[in-house]
């Protein structure tokens, strides 16, 4: 999802309290992350990797400036050949002590290993922000959460559910659930990774997303060079 869809999505939203939700946490990662901070983990569960959130976070931290947004991807299986950006397993998740910041994404319950991993890191002295459908065992160890609307059920004879409103899942949120209709995981994803990108301090902050805005209007609106 690029600037522009990020944007009309805003205004879908406006009136809601998803902008502030988002907006929140992001402004959580962002305090994590500071410069002197130990870096970003990003990691989800066996069954998902946040692979669009990774990437949009990078994107952020070229875009704004802030290289320690750019998180470093936990994934639970490593497939043989990967390439070294890609071949971190979650053994890295041991070594993440004070000053880190570790960010666990999944729309699926944490399995016993994964939550005994958070335990050992935020034991450690990382800071744990969590991004979920809202799990009360994985809330317990965060000291940020989010909770998106859970993934649907699926319907008789395999017909796909219905998308429930924020904290509908079946088992309680214990985060910041907004009172708005439902959105999904992935789509919170985008809000959560424009917003971490967008300047922390109050008064250019209001105008960087638009500046952006801005700039790829004016790029699309320019007639071509001339030709030599």
């Amino acid at each position: 999802m690029d600037a522009v869809r990020v944007a009309l999505l805003r205004e879908v939203l406006a009136g809601t309290e998803w902008i502030a939700a988002t907006r929140r946490f992001a402004g959580s990662l962002r305090t994590a992350v500071a410069p002197h901070g130990g870096g970003l983990l990003l990691v989800g569960s066996a069954g998902y990797e946040p692979w669009h959130l990774a990437a949009h976070l990078d994107d952020e931290a070229a875009w704004s400036g802030l290289p320690e947004l750019s998180p470093t991807l936990i994934r639970h299986r490593v497939p043989a050949g990967a390439p070294p950006h890609l071949a971190v397993g979650p053994g890295r998740l041991a070594a993440a002590g004070r000053g880190a910041t570790l960010l666990v994404v999944t729309p699926e319950r944490p399995d016993a290993g994964l939550l005994e991993r958070v335990h050992d890191a935020r034991r450690n002295g990382a800071t744990v922000l969590a991004l979920d459908s809202g799990d009360r065992d994985l809330h317990t160890l965060a000291h940020d959460a989010l909770t998106a609307a859970p993934p649907p059920p699926p319907g008789p004879a395999g017909t796909p559910g219905t998308l429930g409103a924020p904290g509908t899942s079946n088992f309680p949120a214990a985060s910041d659930s907004p009172d708005a209709p439902g959105l999904d995981l992935e789509t919170v994803q985008h809000l959560v990774s424009a917003a971490a990108g967008e300047n922390s301090r109050p008064g250019p902050r209001r105008h960087r997303f638009r500046d952006r805005l801005t700039r790829l209007a004016e790029g699309l609106a320019a007639p071509p060079p001339p030709r030599w």
